[in-house]
């Protein structure tokens, strides 16, 4: 079966509201791990993961960081609009230089209440630093799954990084039916947690801590970190009956060679990918180094993967080892004089 025909019914399952924890556990590492081996199920804690995982193996961590995304205005009226910033609105190559904008920004937002939003400005104080802060938001445009927002504000010289980090809160998912607290800011960040950019966290690494990190280390289990940005694809509803009719939104990933050297030194000892943000980024880099091979010649923009293009004849035919794709990739990075592969892919 091809993906594009895969159903949604078959996803379809009921997941009842009290089986969803809406505050975590006092330790992380205490959250629930499930074994599956030799065809028996069975339950340990995190803390003991070392223990069912090969002596000498790699595992790979997205060190992605939340931000507060999610601003909440009130209007002139009393009322409420909230502002989800999802994406830049333009196309970028590093978060680092968007969030460090002063003055103003653009971002692609979903926006709770967006036809009560009949004033020009919403505005909103902050306190930075004892300086008085204000906040402007203004509706630019209307897209097809989102709205266009400048954000500006005044006085101008406070990076984007840090009015977000004043004016926001933590974006906890939508099942998490409750409001962020103090707490989820901390709690809603990974222990190693370093580059600013997600909406959302990636939610498997929550639960390793610097005692999960020392027992891996007691087991010469080594570790690398990919930075994979959650961004807006995260919280698009499939509303096609087939995947074929689901448009899956670009993420932004930055790897350095170094960490494609390290997948290379590892390939037979075993890798495991921390999470589902971290298993893409790795798949993914297998198949720009299938396309570094096809074309030699291309731009980094070149190497980008579309959503279906893996499964098409050019790439299907010319899969290789991931040793042979790999090495590929790295080859292809230093033709580039490139350090680190900073890219958009679907």
């Amino acid at each position: 079966m091809h993906p594009k025909d895969i159903s949604i019914n078959d996803y379809d399952y009921v997941l009842p509201e009290e089986k969803i924890a809406f505050f975590p556990l006092e330790g992380r590492d205490q959250s629930k791990l499930l074994i599956y081996k030799n065809d028996e199920i069975k339950e340990d804690i995190y803390l003991n993961v070392a223990n069912y995982l090969p002596a000498k193996s790699f595992l790979v961590f997205n060190d992605t960081k939340v931000i507060n995304a999610r601003i909440l205005f009130t209007k002139l009226t009393g009322g409420v609009i909230e502002i989800f910033c999802l994406e830049p609105y333009e196309a970028v190559n590093d978060y680092t230089i968007v969030l460090q904008k002063k003055k103003s920004v653009r971002w692609k937002c979903m926006i709770g209440g967006a036809g009560k939003w009949k004033q020009k400005y919403l505005e909103k104080k902050i306190i930075i630093d004892n300086d008085e802060v204000i906040l402007k938001a203004q509706l630019v445009e209307k897209l097809s799954d989102a709205y266009v927002v400048e954000l500006s504000w005044e006085p101008g010289e406070y990076s984007f990084a840090e009015i977000i980090e004043r004016a926001g809160t933590t974006p906890l998912p939508p099942y998490i039916k409750r409001e962020a607290g103090e707490s989820d800011a901390e709690r809603y960040q990974t222990v190693y947690s370093k580059y600013e950019g997600s909406v959302a966290a990636p939610t498997a690494g929550l639960h390793f801590t610097q005692k999960i990190f020392s027992s891996l280390k007691e087991k010469n289990i080594d570790t690398g970190f990919v930075t994979l940005h959650v961004g807006a694809g995260t919280f698009k509803p499939v509303k096609s009956e087939t995947m074929e009719g689901h448009e899956m939104h670009a993420e932004w990933i930055d790897v350095s060679a170094t960490f494609i050297e390290q997948l290379i030194q590892n390939i037979h000892h075993g890798i495991f990918c921390v999470g589902t943000t971290s298993v893409r980024t790795v798949e993914s880099l297998y198949w720009m180094g299938v396309k570094a091979m096809l074309y030699p010649n291309a731009t980094m923009e070149e190497l980008e993967i579309k959503q279906w293009e893996v499964y098409e004849n050019d790439m299907v035919n010319n899969s290789c080892s991931a040793k042979e794709a790999l090495k590929s990739l790295l080859t292809f990075l230093r033709k580039k004089k490139q350090e680190d592969f900073l890219q958009e892919h679907k």
